[in-house]
């Protein structure tokens, strides 16, 4: 393949698909600018399962295709993203020797290698091994060991693994579309990762991803992953609650959730309650709806998934003890009330998380929660990725391109 600074990111979740063209600059890496930003819809995956393998593959072409038409770029390697309620994230441990009384970078390797392999995971397949501290002879809660004097190294690891089936139908789906996948990144690990700052990760924060069907949640001390969760419980969840409960169709239940939902009316002395007509948004619903009786379908459904993160909580000995907040992301977090609901629940300090917008940014804005887990996959891997001044040509995949661009151009 052919081998540029200009890097295609795609975050492929339940009801979108986003696809993010970009590039950074070789003299600073820290600093990247996007080309553009196309969002189509996704119509064929609940949960990250693919239920309708040609129309996903549609819906993520013609994402491409929309993307590479204004970027002027054609892709043929991509970085993907994406969450899935077959993740699962567990930890685990490993003792190894080291080999020259320095701890160097191949006794590391050493270490998470052998932690992930000694595990057994029946039909899974593992996406990343994530340390958690290290622990160097009698030391423990090591950051990072790098040529610390030792004779023995432990690491304490968080692996992320999800159903083998259901990965190889997503690389199975963008195969077939012509695009090399160059690495995966879990949704539940690059949102954190991005979102959180330092001081953050040093002291316990916690950073709560509201997906479309799954709630994820990651735990910080001592600037390392220190506990993750995935609560199958999401935003789609109050879209169906609301057409459920007023007996209407989804689309105009996601209208009602979208431009007219706000959380706990029922506790607010100078709410005064108001019906407004469901004609105004589909013609063949004729019915009033009160404002107060749509609050109270909506924070069920978000009292419930508190309910389910103070859970969590509890299991790290943590619940309302969180010195440095929780980090929301996400579309959810943008209904009216959202903050002041789950600081009450909660009983912390809560915030919204958005991006920096970036100056060059054509007809497109990142300014949105919902990109935290597509910009930190854009982070990674430019972090990870060190064939930016390289050349390759593979004659199999430069021939299959071509095809795809013919491909493309016709009607």
């Amino acid at each position: 393949m052919w081998t540029s600074n200009t890097i295609t990111t795609i975050d492929i979740w339940s009801s979108k698909i986003r696809t993010v063209i970009w590039y950074f600059e070789d003299w600073n890496k820290d600093d990247f600018h996007i080309l553009w930003v196309w969002i189509a819809q996704s119509n064929a995956i609940r949960k990250g399962n693919i239920l309708d393998m040609e129309e996903f593959k549609n819906n993520l072409d013609l994402s491409l295709a929309e993307a590479e038409k204004m970027a002027w770029e054609q892709v043929n390697w991509a970085y993907i993203s994406f969450n899935s309620s077959s993740f699962e994230v567990f930890r685990n441990k490993w003792v190894v020797a080291v080999t020259w009384g320095e701890i160097s970078e191949e006794d590391i390797d050493r270490a998470l290698e052998m932690a992930k392999n000694w595990v057994d995971l029946p039909n899974k397949e593992i996406l990343k091994v994530i340390p958690e501290h290290f622990c160097v002879d009698l030391e423990e809660w090591i950051k990072n060991p790098i040529w610390m004097a030792a004779r023995k190294l432990e690491v304490i690891s968080n692996i992320f693994s999800m159903n083998l089936n259901v990965l190889n139908n997503i690389k199975k789906a963008v195969s077939d579309i012509w695009i090399e996948i160059y690495d995966i990144y879990p949704n539940l690990l690059s949102a954190s990762e991005w979102v959180l700052s330092k001081r953050q990760k040093e002291l316990w924060v916690i950073c709560i991803d509201i997906w479309a069907s799954t709630t994820w949640i990651t735990v910080y001390e001592n600037w390392v992953l220190y506990y993750s969760w995935i609560i199958p419980l999401g935003w789609d969840n109050v879209t169906n609650d609301i057409a459920l409960w007023l007996r209407t169709s989804t689309l105009v239940a996601e209208k009602l959730k979208t431009d007219y939902s706000e959380l706990d009316l029922e506790t607010r002395d100078w709410f005064i309650d108001k019906e407004f007509n469901l004609s105004e948004l589909n013609m063949w619903e004729e019915w009033s709806v009160s404002r107060l009786y749509l609050s109270k379908i909506v924070t069920a459904r978000y009292d419930e998934i508190l309910f389910f993160v103070r859970e969590e909580l509890k299991r790290v000995w943590k619940d309302w003890m969180l010195p440095e907040w929780a980090i929301c992301v996400w579309w959810a977090v943008k209904i009216k009330w959202f903050i002041e609901l789950w600081k009450k629940d909660l009983k912390l300090p809560v915030f919204i998380w958005l991006p920096a917008s970036k100056d060059d940014l054509v007809d497109a804005s990142i300014s949105d929660p919902v990109f935290a887990s597509v910009i930190w996959t854009m982070i990674f891997s430019n972090i990870y990725w060190t064939n930016s001044n390289t050349f390759t040509l593979n004659i199999g995949w430069f021939f299959e391109s071509i095809k795809n661009a013919f491909k493309k151009l016709l009607p």
